[in-house]
C-alpha cells in the first residue's frame, strides 16, 4: 500500500502545483471558443466555425486535467467509492470524442454542400477573432508547457493548444486570402482540413476511453509478459487469475492469484511480486493472493 498512496500523493501534488496555470489556460480558451463560436455564425465562416470546435477539445483537455486533480483530492471522501472518482475523467474524455465527431462530421458535409455555392463571408470580424484565437492558444501553451513534463493530462492539453495553433493560423490565411482575392472556396477548403485533422484524433481518444470503460488491458502492456515475469519471482511456480486494467491515465492495477513453492515466505513474495509489477511494468497498485501448491508440496495448475 505504501508505493501506492506514495504514487498518488505526488500525482496530485504535481497537478496541484499547476493548478493556477490549468484554471487560467480553461477560462482563456473557453473565452475565446465561445467568442469564435459567436463570431462563425455572426462572419458565416465555417472554417472559423470548424476552429471553435478543435479549441474546444483544448478546453475539454484542460477540464479533464482539473477533473482528475479534484478526484484524487476527494478519492477519501465517501467509503462507497472504493476507487474514488477518477473514472470521471474517461467519462468525460468519451462525451467530448462522441461531441466532437458530431461537430466535424458537420462541417465537412457543409463544407463540401458549399463548394458549390460558397457564400460570402466577413474577413474582417472574422480575421480579427482568428488572430485573437491564436494569441490566446500562444498564453495557454506557454502555460501549460512546464506541466507537460510532469503529468500525462496536462501533456495532451498541450499536445492539442500546439495542434490548435495551426488551426488558427490556417483561419488566419484563409481570412487573409479571401480578403485579397475573392476566392470564397478558401473558406470551406481550411473547414474540411481542420475537419479532417480532429476526426482520427477524436476517433482515438474515443478509443482509449472505451478500453478503460471495458477494462481492457492497457496497449502498452502485454498480459503474457506479465504472467512470464511473475512465475518467475523466487517462491512462485504458477500465476493465474491474473487481470491488468487502467483505473485512469496513467494509473493500471493488477490483481493474480500466486501459486506458492513448498517453503517459499510469503512475505518476500508478496514484496518480490509488487517490486516487479511496480518496477518492471509501472503498475503501482496491485492486489495479490498467495495459495499453496495443489498436491501435497508440489507445484500445480490451478484453472479459473
Amino acid at each position: 500500500m505504501g508505493p501506492s498512496h506514495d504514487h498518488h500523493g505526488a500525482v496530485a501534488n504535481a497537478a496541484e502545483r499547476h493548478r493556477s496555470r490549468l484554471w487560467a489556460a480553461f477560462g482563456l480558451l473557453a473565452t475565446l471558443m465561445t467568442v469564435e463560436a459567436v463570431a462563425a455564425f455572426h462572419t458565416g465562416s465555417l472554417a472559423l466555425l470548424s476552429d471553435a470546435g478543435h479549441m474546444f477539445t483544448d478546453v475539454l483537455g484542460i477540464g479533464m486535467a482539473l477533473a482528475a486533480l479534484t478526484a484524487t483530492r476527494r478519492r477519501n471522501g465517501d467509503p462507497q467509492r472504493t476507487f474514488g472518482l477518477y473514472r470521471l475523467e474517461v467519462l468525460a474524455a468519451l462525451a467530448n470524442a462522441l461531441l466532437l465527431s458530431g461537430v466535424a462530421i458537420y462541417v465537412v458535409v457543409e463544407a463540401v454542400r458549399r463548394f458549390g455555392d460558397p457564400p460570402e463571408v466577413l474577413t474582417g470580424p472574422m480575421l480579427a477573432v482568428a488572430v485573437l484565437g491564436l494569441l490566446a492558444n500562444l498564453v495557454a501553451f506557454v502555460l501549460l508547457r512546464p506541466g507537460a513534463r510532469e503529468s500525462i493530462n496536462l501533456q495532451g492539453a498541450y499536445l492539442e493548444v500546439l495542434g490548435d495553433l495551426l488551426g488558427s493560423l490556417g483561419v488566419i490565411g484563409a481570412a487573409l486570402l479571401i480578403a485579397g482575392t475573392n476566392w470564397w472556396w478558401a473558406d470551406p477548403l481550411v473547414a474540411v482540413a481542420i475537419g479532417v485533422f480532429i476526426l482520427p484524433r477524436t476517433w482515438r481518444l474515443g478509443r482509449a476511453a472505451l478500453r478503460i470503460l471495458v477494462q481492457a488491458a492497457p496497449e502498452h502492456l502485454q498480459v503474457t509478459a506479465v504472467h512470464d515475469r511473475l512465475v518467475t519471482v523466487p517462491g512462485v511456480c504458477e500465476v493465474h487469475d491474473l487481470h491488468v486494467w487502467t483505473l485512469t491515465s496513467g494509473m493500471e492495477v493488477a490483481s493474480a492469484h500466486l501459486t506458492m513453492a513448498p517453503g517459499a515466505d510469503v512475505g518476500a513474495v508478496l514484496a518480490a511480486a509488487r517490486a516487479t509489477l511496480r518496477e518492471e511494468f509501472h503498475i503501482e497498485h496491485a492486489t495479490l493472493q498467495t495459495e499453496p501448491g495443489a498436491t501435497h508440496g508440489a507445484c500445480g495448475s490451478v484453472e479459473w
